[in-house]
This record gives structure tokens, C-alpha cells and sequence, in this order.
């Protein structure tokens, strides 16, 4: 490629990385199909977390997110601007992949109690001694990023409930604030924050087994 294209080239690109949500929406809605291909590249690694998250399957997802984009691509002019633009996609996400597990919902799903510490009269830990006082955080870090480890923590959140795992991913994994998972989970902030706090246990329990060996 000649300089000079090489050299439009990497401003156009830096242009696009740079503009907001809003500029790329008023794009789109000017005909800019550019604009759709902007907002992919942005937000489908993340759209199609939520959905996974949702569907735990993974062609599931991915027919989300296309559903998904094409909604953003037919709809756009129905975004009133309320709220952000990311957060209008993320509920078009979650709406999608709701209603494909449950139109495809076979197998039934772990209570999230069985995935939780369980405790004695007393309020100690059931558990003998050295499961009680685990402490995987202590594991050398070349195990935590194993692919084995990987593996663990992603079959972890796979055991959550759906609204707890959603919440996890929204969270943790994409770096949501509480307020804005309560607006796309159409819930509130408490039970956002109750949802995750219990998801976290659920996962750090489930964690704990795997590292000392215990029986899931």
C-alpha cells in the first residue's frame, strides 16, 4: 500500500476509534453503514459474553449477536437516548438471548444453594478443617492462568443460575457499575448487588473445590 493511502487509512481508523456512541448513532441514522461495522468491532466481544452467559451455548450466541446488531441496524431510530447507547445494546442482548434459551430450555439448572458454603448451628463452616480455611487466593499465579484453571472458572460461571451468571459477566467481567446491570437486568440496585454478591460465593465455593480436589 503507497504511504500516502497507509497513512488515510490509519486516521480514518483512528477517527472511528475515537468517536462516541452518539456520533457513530447520528452516523448511522445519516446512512453511514460504516458506522454499524464501528459499533460491531466495539461491542461484539462483549454482546456476545452476555449472551453465552445466557444461552451457555455457543452457536446460541452467536445467532444472538447477529440478531442483536441487526436489531441495532433496524431500530436505531427507536433509541430515545435516555439512557447510553451501550446500555440499549446490552438490553436488546439479554432480551435476545432470554428468549432463545427459553425456547430452547431442556435441562434444568443447579439451585444456586447447592453451589453455596453450607454452615452449622453455630454459624462455623461445614467441612473438615483444611477445606474450611482454603485459601486459594495463595495459589502461585502460573496455576491460576493455566489453561486448566481457565477451563475451571469458566465451567464455574457455566453452573450459575442465568440472572446470577449474567450478572457476574456484567460485572466482573465487562466492568458494569451496579447501576447500570440494574438497568439492563430491569431490576434494582439491591438486588443487583445481592445477585452478585451471592454469584461470587457460589463461584469462590465452587473454586475451592477444584483446588483442594473436593467433589463439586
Amino acid at each position: 500500500m503507497p504511504a500516502t493511502q497507509g497513512a488515510v487509512a490509519t486516521a480514518c481508523y483512528t477517527r472511528r476509534v475515537a468517536e462516541t456512541d452518539s456520533e457513530l448513532l447520528d452516523r448511522l441514522r445519516g446512512g453511514d453503514a460504516l458506522a454499524l461495522e464501528t459499533l460491531m468491532a466495539r461491542y461484539s466481544d462483549r454482546v456476545y459474553r452476555l449472551a453465552y452467559s445466557v444461552t451457555r451455548n455457543e452457536a446460541d450466541a452467536e445467532e444472538v449477536m447477529q440478531d442483536v446488531f441487526l436489531t441495532v441496524f433496524r431500530k436505531h431510530d427507536t433509541f430515545e437516548g435516555r439512557s447510553a447507547l451501550g446500555s440499549w445494546i446490552y438490553r436488546v442482548t439479554m432480551n435476545a438471548a432470554l428468549n432463545r434459551r427459553r425456547g430452547k430450555r431442556t435441562e434444568l439448572e443447579t439451585a444456586l444453594d447447592a453451589l453455596l458454603p453450607t454452615f452449622k448451628a453455630d454459624g462455623h463452616r461445614e467441612g473438615d478443617g483444611d477445606w474450611v480455611l482454603a485459601d486459594w487466593s495463595r495459589t502461585p499465579e502460573r496455576e491460576l492462568l493455566s489453561e486448566e484453571s481457565r477451563v475451571a472458572v469458566n465451567r464455574a460461571i457455566d453452573n450459575l443460575p442465568e440472572h446470577y451468571r449474567s450478572v457476574l459477566v456484567l460485572r466482573d467481567v465487562d466492568g458494569l457499575t451496579n447501576e447500570q446491570v440494574a438497568e439492563i437486568m430491569g431490576g434494582s440496585i439491591a438486588l443487583v448487588k445481592s445477585r452478585l454478591h451471592r454469584a461470587r460465593m457460589a463461584l469462590r465455593e465452587q473454586l475451592t473445590r477444584h483446588y483442594l480436589g473436593m467433589p463439586a
